[in-house]
């Protein structure tokens, strides 16, 4: 499923215009990027009872390989957005 599919969807469920729909949508990402931006830890999870919880995760630094030349090279700590999902969620999908 696309965006636009999605899109499709939410409005046809909630009984909502493309357009409300889209609007819709587009502030849910934002709201939960700004979440997962912020430098607080605390406000750094969106959780969804039921559905999930997004967060963000720090990955250390460590060392890796260049494939080409074989040679050594260091690889920066970074943090990536993850996604847990919920029990009713895990429970629908199987």
């Amino acid at each position: 499923m696309n965006k636009s599919e999605l899109i499709d969807a939410i409005a046809e469920t909630a009984g909502l215009t493309k357009a409300d729909a889209g609007r819709a949508l587009d502030g849910f990402t934002k709201a939960v990027t700004a979440a997962l931006r912020s430098e607080d830890p605390k406000d750094r999870n969106v959780a969804l009872v039921g559905f999930g919880t997004f967060a963000v995760k720090e990955r250390a630094e460590r060392k890796g390989r260049n494939p080409q030349s074989g040679e050594e090279i260091t690889i920066k700590a970074v943090k990536i957005p993850s996604f847990k999902a919920g029990k009713s969620l895990r429970d629908a999908v199987n």
